[in-house]
């Protein structure tokens, strides 16, 4: 059986070590130590490689660490030990993925196996390699004895001597694959392996950008923190159209001169065609893609490409951040304030942080660049930690949107109806200058609740405590914390009554069918992400929006990320409410602050002077004053002072315990029981156990624990501490750990 590594290890003399007679290994499960196993002769293993290994009953793969990890065990006779199956022909993971799954492992609690496992993400990299084969001209062979006019387009478009997938030829040719079939039979397209797809190589000198001098000094900083060659953090603190991509790439270029590779990270959303064009243009190739929308073997390439440096520049969504780089030297975070780049299943993870400790441990320059940037970096721009880059303008000379609020008071929208008359105005003023409107509602489906109005029934979800969302477009209704799905009923599920279930409050299907009701001529693209499957069909709404063919534009928050349309002028914010009613939640003026900033700076950045709408009933709101004043400053002095004195991130730490189990009595008791157990600590707080806001999820209730703590305490020390004490969870019960929490529900 496997034995824990410095059972043995710890046992062996140096030279004996030094041999390979044994290695520490590490299972990519949720496990925090290493085994070791024996290394059979004619198999050499390093650190990061990968291996077969039996465990239990099964073999797994597993990953030889460097040194032992965990806890260590009792004496076992070397005897008794397994050796390893094989070593898989994979590139190693870099010591420095080590040390870095390490650090993640301590700072979040996670098991290191898990650690480890995000960043073995690329299945295929893991599989044996299956060939693909293509179809290929034979030169100089004779024509086919029936030559069908499907035939001959078929050979005129393989005539290029390029190899295709059998259906991509087809698909071409406008014919069957049965076509292409015979025409391989009749020995005119022969059967070839494809060849890998290599990455394309970015040239640093591909394109000379002009640039403002507000724009030149933010590049000549950027440049200067790559050539120092050392870690540090800038912060590109930049308006909506300012630039800032542009003048990050510089700091790309400037990597691949050095001979290192960089990652760009943004939220998935934001990986739209404008982006990848902007850098083919800068750099003459698209950079290598990293997402959810990519297939298996692409993403084992990809791997692959990451591990061997032949992908020198990747932009991708956080898990990028887990690559095997083999010369890692920029990481750039955009967007940095998005609450995207937090991660909330199984690893608990804020990527952006992560990316500031990748960089220190590799001791290269991380860049974070942000409209809106979180007050986490903002104070630490201000106190000196972060170096602070700022552009004020928008590249293109245009000025920022001037923003109005309409107070719901006074104007409100007709019975039934959601938008202010005063809105629906400059939506057709818009229409007649024949420029673009965007219209904000950061709430899919629609309608957030379809109550009875004979018996006041609410159709609640019976996995969650949260109302069915209805989605008209597809007859059903949804709960979007758990999945769950039914068809809309005819009739009242308690009562019986027909016809008695109304939808009540709005989301982005009721916005668009009002608008469709007032413009019956406009061109309407309803942007939600349980309408748009993927970024795919994200890309081609978007290049439809680009181009001037849609009219109005309906959308949740992927409308606000990074989006850059000529032609827009007018931006209504349907409820600038909405995130403020999250009261529990310290961060929900920020991330009100940030949406409805980003959401309003698409208007006006190229051709049309913009402007902005916001309807709220609570125009003197701190939060709504700042957005109507544009006067971000007052907002950052009056956050920072708040979380200051709260000792709330940054000033404070924060950690959450959840606990979770199908028994409500179950989760209770286990919660209670776990805060008797809190250590006494004077200058830690516990706070709770408090059933969640949203008590029960997928059939499970939670039960919440919130440690707060002053910045300079090692809150994980504390932790590990308390929950050594606890006995092992029996049955259904789960307790999770989140360091740094971004939800609070």
């Amino acid at each position: 059986m496997p034995v824990q590594s410095a059972s043995l290890l710890d046992q062996l003399e140096p030279e004996a070590r030094a041999t390979g007679e044994c290695v520490p290994v590490l299972m990519t499960v949720a496990l925090d130590q290493t085994y070791d196993y024996l290394v059979p002769e004619g198999i050499e293993l390093e650190p990061g490689c990968f291996v077969v290994v039996p465990f239990g009953p099964q073999s797994r793969i597993g990953v030889v660490w460097d040194r032992p990890a965990g806890e260590t065990g009792k004496p076992v006779d070397p005897k008794k030990m397994k050796s390893v199956v094989e070593r898989l022909d994979v590139p190693p993971l870099p010591l420095i993925s080590l040390r870095f799954a390490e650090w993640i492992a301590r700072y979040t609690l996670a098991p290191l196996g898990m650690v480890a496992r995000m960043m073995m993400s690329a299945r295929a990299v893991f599989e044996p390699t299956k060939p693909r084969f293509g179809v290929t001209l034979v030169e100089g062979a004779a024509e086919p004895p029936r030559m069908t006019p499907a035939r001959k387009k078929a050979l005129e478009v393989a005539g290029d001597g390029a190899i295709r997938p059998k259906s991509a030829l087809a698909n071409e040719a406008g014919c069957s694959t049965g076509v292409i079939d015979g025409l391989v039979s009749a020995g005119c397209l022969v059967e070839v392996a494809i060849p890998e797809k290599r990455a394309a190589q970015p040239d640093p000198k591909h394109r000379v950008t002009e640039f403002t001098p507000e724009q030149a000094e933010a590049v000549h900083a950027l440049q200067s923190a790559v050539d120092a060659g050392n870690f540090n953090v800038t912060l590109i603190d930049g308006v909506t159209g300012s630039g800032k991509t542009e003048v990050y790439f510089e700091a790309v270029a400037r990597t691949l001169e050095r001979g290192l590779q960089a990652v760009i990270m943004l939220p998935e959303i934001a990986l739209t065609d404008q982006f990848m064009r902007r850098f083919r243009d800068r750099f003459g190739c698209a950079p290598v893609e990293w997402h959810s929308a990519l297939s298996g073997p692409e993403r084992g390439r990809v791997w692959r490409a990451a591990a061997t440096g032949e992908a020198r520049v990747i932009v991708g969504a956080r898990s990028a951040l887990f690559l095997p780089y083999a010369e890692l030297g920029l990481i750039i975070v955009d967007e940095e304030h998005d609450a995207g780049f937090k991660q909330d299943d199984r690893v608990h993870y804020q990527a952006r942080d992560m990316a500031v400790v990748r960089g220190s441990l590799g001791g290269f320059p991380v860049v974070l660049a942000s409209a809106t940037p979180s007050i986490e970096s903002q104070v630490n721009a201000l106190t000196g930690r972060y170096r602070h880059v700022v552009l004020p303008g928008r590249f293109s000379g245009a000025s920022l949107p001037e923003i109005t609020a309409i107070d719901l008071r006074q104007n409100p929208p007709e019975r039934g109806r959601w938008l202010s008359p005063i809105l629906i105005d400059a939506v057709a003023e818009t229409l007649a200058a024949k420029q673009q409107t965007l219209l904000f509602l950061n709430r899919r489906g629609y309608a957030p609740l379809t109550l009875c109005r004979t018996c006041g029934h609410r159709i609640e979800c019976p996995q969650c405590t949260a109302w069915l969302v209805e989605h008209r477009f597809r007859g059903r209704l949804h709960c979007h914390h758990c999945g769950f799905s039914i068809p809309m009923p005819e009739k009242c599920p308690k009562c019986g009554e027909e016809g008695s279930l109304v939808a009540c409050g709005p989301g982005v299907e009721r916005v668009a069918e009002e608008v469709a009701e007032r413009f019956p001529e406009a061109r309407l693209a309803l942007l939600s992400s349980d309408l748009i499957p993927g970024i795919v069909e994200m890309r081609e709404v978007i290049r439809e929006i680009e181009a001037g063919g849609i009219d109005i534009i309906i959308g949740t928050q992927i409308v606000a990320k990074g989006h850059h349309f000529p032609l827009l002028a007018t931006v209504g914010v349907v409820d600038g409410d909405l995130g403020l009613a999250l009261g529990a939640d310290p961060r929900a003026g920020e991330r009100t602050f940030q949406l409805l900033h980003q959401v309003t700076g698409r208007a006006g950045r190229a051709l049309a002077q913009g402007r902005g709408y916001v309807q709220t009933y609570s125009p003197e709101h701190p939060v709504m004053e700042a957005i109507i004043a544009s006067d971000r400053q007052a907002f950052l002095e009056r956050e920072i002072a708040i979380r200051r004195k709260g000792l709330l991130p940054p000033f404070g730490r924060l950690a959450a315990l959840i606990v979770s189990a199908r028994e409500k009595d179950t989760a209770q008791a286990v919660a209670r029981d776990i805060a008797r157990r809190a250590p006494p600590a004077e200058r830690i707080q516990i706070l709770g156990p408090a059933e969640a806001p949203l008590a029960v999820i997928r059939g499970r209730h939670r039960w919440r624990l919130l440690v707060k703590a002053p910045r300079e305490i090692d809150i994980q020390s504390y932790l590990r501490a308390w929950l050594a004490d606890m006995p092992p969870l029996k049955g259904d019960l789960r307790l999770t750990v989140d360091i740094d929490p971004y939800s609070f529900l």
